[in-house]
């Protein structure tokens, strides 16, 4: 009998297969003693095994590219942290085996982070992955991972590491399905760039039988358990439906009255430059720079090393607009020479621009880098800062433009409410605004975007999420300046055309979702965006938003 089950669709798509299981977790090591004599090896043994750990991430990670390149880069970063390696040293001194040390010490880790609030802890999936692949390694068994099949599948889990996400193979993964997760972790992120229909936060996926046949929408969340002959013919035709808008829709974002909206990029360096180029995008919203600085956590990038990396991107769209945001260091992304060992909660502390602004030098590297990228190219820079709160940050990252004598246009990110709320006032020091949706969401409903079990809250389609991107547009229309949008929220075709109604003038997105998006904001006009917008707006939740906004543009 044909049931449905409801999760959060992060990726578009329909997928129709087969369910198979991620593999099951490590078990946990046995607490057993070991002399005083075997402490020095078995501290040789968890050495030796962190380090294999964090080289296969690193060499996935080479494998993958891109931004599945720099998360699992960071991954490694985690498994090779300095405290971390020193609760494991202590815990074989009084007698613990290599691989009970290491689990008891992230265990104690998770819980301490857990306890005091910080943003990593929301991380599971990752943290727990380099834990089973270290403590997998000691005790010589295989590690849980995607399972080994020859036909094609949709894969349960109760949640995707980073590690297994980057490396799926969608020839044979249809979709998949997660129990935890939200639409901005970083599976969700990776799903869209591969292009497989994903679905996260759905309870009870777990508990769908082994090759049980469902089928997968990635679009609207929902997953056909026993699909009847009628729905799986329903679902195909709106497959084939959507292929077809997505081959006939090409050249620059625009509704169907004319209205432009540029569609640009969200890349991680240059490995995604090909991506983007490929799926039609004007340029590049948000150049995370990132990569570059999470190769070596002890010492920044020579200016150099970094004027190469730059200049490959900005070489790809001559006469196209490329956005680069300056290093957004702290919380998940700590690097040792830059962001502070000891914050209580560094989501709210010392990040991003506010990093940069302590270490002067690193900030005035970077935008010397970027001039000097720029050179002699006709593309169009524009460089912003992360984390800008007030008029007093935004002033400060402008004057440091102009002291490396950077010949571009400055921007803030807003993702902190009281950059949404003073908008107007930011905007007499830069020139344009980027919105970072992801952030902006989790700072304005104290909701961890990591964290499954507030992944409602986490929605982009929140009324009081769009309340404060129509704050920020409508200040930057007064001041006849532009303001994007350049978080995941843009990648939901729907809501597009909502954030276009909103009065956002441009969007930036993964590649994969670039067509999506093309397709169905060139199929309403600015008049019928701007009603779905005022609809989601007048909505009490996220889903009543979504409903208001999709009756509105399909004339209901």
């Amino acid at each position: 009998m044909e049931t449905t089950l409801r999760g959060v669709g992060v990726s578009h798509g329909v997928a129709v297969g087969e369910v198979r299981h991620m593999g099951t977790a490590v078990l946990e090591p046995p607490a057993k003693q070991i002399p005083a004599e075997e402490a020095e090896r078995e501290q040789g043994r968890a050495r030796q095994a962190v380090e294999a750990v964090a080289a296969d991430l690193n060499a996935r990670g080479n494998l993958a590219g891109g931004e599945a390149q720099a998360v699992l880069e960071a991954q490694a970063m985690i498994a090779q942290d300095p405290e971390l390696m020193s609760d494991v040293d202590r815990r074989i001194t009084v007698g613990s085996t290599a691989e009970r040390a290491v689990y008891d010490a992230f265990s104690h880790y998770r819980e301490l982070l857990a306890g005091a609030g910080e943003y990593m802890a929301g991380r599971v999936a990752d943290l727990d992955d380099v834990r089973n692949r270290i403590v997998a390694r000691l005790l010589g068994v295989p590690m849980p991972g995607v399972p080994d099949s020859d036909q094609p599948y949709v894969l349960i889990a109760r949640d995707l590491a980073p590690a297994d996400t980057a490396l799926l193979d969608p020839a044979l993964v249809l979709g998949f399905v997660t129990e935890e997760g939200g639409p901005t972790s970083h599976s969700a992120i990776l799903a869209r760039a591969l292009g497989v229909p994903a679905i996260v936060a759905l309870p009870g996926a777990g508990e769908l039988a082994e090759g049980t046949v469902v089928a997968v929408d990635g679009s609207t969340g929902e997953i056909f358990v026993d699909p009847s002959a009628e729905k799986r013919a329903q679902l195909e035709a709106a497959a084939a439906e959507r292929k077809a808008a997505l081959a006939a829709s090409t050249g620059p974002g625009a509704t169907s009255d004319g209205h432009k909206v540029p569609l640009l990029a969200n890349v991680g360096g240059p490995a995604d430059v090909p991506a983007a180029v490929e799926a039609g995008a004007e340029g590049v919203g948000l150049f995370r720079t990132e990569f570059l600085f999470l190769d070596d956590s002890s010492k920044a990038p020579s200016e150099e090393k970094q004027v190469e990396a730059y200049r490959k991107v900005l070489e790809a769209f001559p006469e196209g607009r490329v956005v680069v945001r300056v290093l957004d260091a702290g919380a998940d992304k700590p690097l040792d020479f830059l962001t502070p060992a000891d914050e209580p909660n560094p989501a709210l502390g010392v990040r991003g621009l506010r990093s940069l602004l302590d270490h002067p030098e690193v900030l005035r590297t970077q935008l010397t880098a970027l001039a000097k990228a720029a050179e002699g190219l006709p593309v169009y820079l524009e460089v912003m800062a992360p984390m800008v709160a007030d008029r007093t940050d935004a002033k400060a990252f402008a004057d440091a433009c102009r002291e490396a004598g950077l010949r571009a246009k400055f921007g803030a990110m807003v993702e902190i409410p009281s950059a949404a709320l003073r908008a107007r006032s930011i905007l007499q020091e830069v020139e344009f605004l980027s919105l970072g949706t992801n952030d902006l969401a989790q700072y304005a409903f104290a909701a961890d975007r990591q964290v499954g079990a507030v992944s409602r809250l986490q929605d982009p389609w929140q009324p009081a999420l769009l309340d404060l991107v129509a704050l920020s547009a409508e200040a930057a229309s007064a001041e006849g300046k532009s303001c994007g949008v350049c978080g995941e929220a843009a990648s939901d075709p729907l809501l597009a055309c909502v954030l276009t109604g909103l009065g956002v003038t441009s969007l930036s997105m993964g590649a994969a979702s670039i067509p999506y998006v093309r397709a169905t904001l060139g199929k309403y006009t600015l008049a019928q965006c701007e009603r779905a917008a005022s609809a989601a707006r007048a909505a009490d939740s996220a889903e009543e938003a979504r409903k208001a906004a999709q009756a509105v543009l399909s004339g209901e």
